[in-house]
């Protein structure tokens, strides 16, 4: 029994449920639930389940809710799992809300052995023909629909630069960005349609990245960058261009109303960060891409000790501090940076002639220098 296909049978006629048994029994390993509720939080313990078969008309959490709450999980398995309603009086304007629900298919209730058997057995072929495409897809470098590398080709381009920088000690920096109540999407316009919406904001990041960077799929609703050679702050810098960008945008969809959207950003990087390979720096930034959408989203999260101490500010960091947008971490430092600063100013007031003031600005950045003392 254990190693046939696992079926829930939902509904909260014990009676029904034993004639769907009794007809299921023998060819699927049968699973019951005697309402949707009970039937969801099965499907989300158990991976192992294939398929469903379910009434509408239920106590805590009818079959509509059920199925509805299955095509907008973020859960790829459960998004395409097939789904098969228990017909008995509905009206067709109710069949038709399941279809449009994306119920799989219809059984009507009293049907035989057979056509239960003939229904499920096609489905989960096509489910695992369905699953044998994808998993062709996942061994190619570049996603067929939106061009991107795929999660696995990224995790290994990864790895490459994580060997490249801890042997260089150059820099390396992993960027997740995820979409901000992408659930929510899933079930107003469907998986296929939400992904394609967040794909293609993400297409927009392919013509902004360098081209030592990689930029691919991550998961649902999730796309990550990996930039060697890149500090946290520049990258943080980066960031809030992106975040700001897809907050300002729309994307019309027929029929409907146009999208908004925000996008929550985690940033991880090398050597600032102590982790022990390049899967663990994604783990860390898809983590602090978690935390940033736990405080409300549309913001962008790396690690304190990313930030230099103060009274260790050098020149370049208070550049990557002013590009990210951190001018109130510099203005304590004005005065030192532009001291140190003076030598080049006057080169270039010499070369080109700029009749700059540079004696009052020395004394002015000495007397800021002497204040801070």
């Amino acid at each position: 029994m254990s190693e046939m296909t696992r079926i829930l049978v939902v509904d909260d006629s014990r009676l029904v449920r034993m004639a769907l048994v009794r007809n299921l029994k023998g060819s699927f390993d049968v699973v019951e639930e005697g309402d949707g509720e009970a039937a969801w939080q099965q499907l989300l313990l158990d991976r192992t389940i294939r398929a469903v078969v379910s009434d509408l008309q239920m106590p805590k959490l009818d079959g509509y809710g059920l199925l509805q709450r299955v095509r907008a999980s973020s859960q790829k398995r459960l998004q395409d799992i097939p789904f098969i309603v228990v017909s008995g009086e509905e009206t067709e304007a109710e069949r038709e809300k399941a279809r449009s629900l994306g119920v799989s298919d219809f059984v009507t209730k009293g049907a035989g052995s057979s056509e239960i058997l003939a229904r499920l057995t096609n489905l989960l072929t096509l489910a695992e023909a369905r699953e044998n495409i994808e998993a062709s897809r996942e061994e190619m470098v570049h996603d067929p629909v939106s061009g991107l590398y795929t999660r696995k080709y990224l995790g290994e381009q990864a790895s490459q630069a994580y060997s490249q920088t801890t042997r260089s000690g150059l820099e390396l920096c992993a960027m997740v960005l995820g979409f901000d109540g992408f659930d929510q999407l899933n079930e107003r316009l469907g998986s296929d349609l939400a992904e394609r919406v967040c794909t293609r904001f993400a297409k927009m990041l392919a013509g902004r990245v360098r081209q030592e960077d990689s930029l691919g799929h991550f998961g649902p609703g999730r796309f990550a960058i990996v930039a060697p050679g890149t500090s946290p702050l520049q990258l943080k810098g980066f960031a809030e261009r992106v975040r700001e960008a897809v907050a300002a945008a729309q994307i019309p969809i027929p029929g409907q109303q146009p999208v908004s959207l925000t996008v929550s950003v985690g940033v991880a990087s090398l050597p600032v960060d102590t982790v022990s390979s390049a899967e663990a720096l994604l783990a860390l930034a898809d983590e602090r891409m978690g935390e940033a959408m736990a405080a409300g989203g549309n913001r962008v999260r790396l690690g304190e000790a990313a930030v230099p101490p103060l009274r260790d500010l050098k020149l370049a960091q208070a550049l990557e501090l002013l590009a990210a947008g951190r001018t109130e971490l510099v203005k304590p430092h004005l005065g030192r940076l532009g001291v140190e600063l003076l030598p080049l100013l006057a080169l270039m007031d010499k070369e080109l002639g700029l009749a700059l003031p540079l004696a009052e600005a020395e004394r002015l950045l000495r007397d800021r220098v002497s204040q801070n003392n």
